[in-house]
């Protein structure tokens, strides 16, 4: 009989994370009780861990992301470089993109997903050369992003995305824009253009009712409307992803777009402000392959 060859995983931890202090060492032992053999790093920018994975791209058959929605942000060029199947364990404050693609926040239930060896192909976002998974936004999206400093997010968690976005909200303008795609150009007053890439963005709010991350579109919407009050009450639709509904909500699917603004704006990936305005936004359809 046949013995199954043992497996080889980077696992890379944030320890900025927030439960970057969690101890991930019976998560280690259910990976190698199931034939996994784990090779831990620890790393502390960003700008690590793509590099790391193409530099160990040759000693690993797949890699382990823990973390964040920005963490797993930050591995993407490496998993799509490379081609390695990625495993999540979801140890940030939204966890949206395992919330996307149901692997739970104990980690040795996602540890279980893994193990199974289930993959799925997912698209990836990206925005003047910038991955996204979840969703890249100007405006009311990219103002809290800027408000939400790691220790809020470590000490309140989703509530502390819910005071901030209070915050932003009471102080927010509308701002002038033209959306590009091939269906043509247009010219809006938005509080926020969001452009979608998988479901879940800010915590579990939904992109769009029928948005998929493998379905090789990207979605966007522009929120068309600077009265306090009434954004309050689109706050339901937009955790359903009905907003698009709304006649303050225009909504559109395509594989590319381009917005321009006046002045530079930031845009907000995953949760950190990258890039500024005028933006190429693209879909890059099947680029990732998960554990899920």
């Amino acid at each position: 009989m046949t013995e199954t060859p043992r497996r080889r995983a980077l696992m890379l931890i944030n320890p900025n994370a927030r439960r970057g202090s969690d101890s991930l060492d019976p998560v280690i032992s259910r990976l190698e009780a199931g034939g996994i053999d784990v090779q831990v790093e620890r790393f502390h920018t960003p700008g690590e861990v793509s590099a790391d994975i193409e530099r160990r791209r040759h000693d690993a058959d797949l890699v382990i992301v823990c973390g964040g929605d920005g963490t797993i942000n930050s591995a993407a060029k490496g998993i799509m470089a490379t081609g390695l199947p990625m495993g999540i364990m979801p140890m940030g404050t939204a966890n949206d993109l395992a919330r996307t693609l149901d692997i739970p926040d104990n980690l040795l239930a996602a540890a279980d997903i893994i193990l199974a060896g289930k993959t799925r192909q997912i698209d990836l976002g990206e925005v003047n050369g910038h991955p996204f998974f979840n969703v890249a936004s100007m405006g009311l999206g990219a103002s809290l992003a800027n408000s939400l400093s790691r220790e809020a997010k470590r000490r309140w968690g989703k509530l502390g995305y819910a005071l901030a976005a209070a915050k932003v909200l009471l102080k927010a303008r509308p701002f002038s824009a033209t959306i590009i795609n091939r269906s043509g150009t247009v010219d809006v007053r938005s509080m926020q253009i969001a452009v979608g890439n998988g479901r879940h963005y800010g915590g579990g709010t939904v992109v769009q009712a029928d948005a998929a991350i493998d379905d090789g579109h990207l979605d966007l919407y522009s929120l068309e409307h600077d009265n306090v009050l009434r954004l309050l009450l689109l706050m339901g639709a937009f955790r359903k992803g009905t907003h698009g509904a709304w006649e303050e909500v225009r909504t559109d699917k395509c594989v590319e777009f381009d917005i321009r603004t006046k002045r530079p704006m930031p845009i907000n990936t995953d949760g950190d402000l990258v890039t500024f305005t005028p933006a190429h936004f693209i879909i890059r359809p099947s680029a990732i392959t998960v554990f899920a």
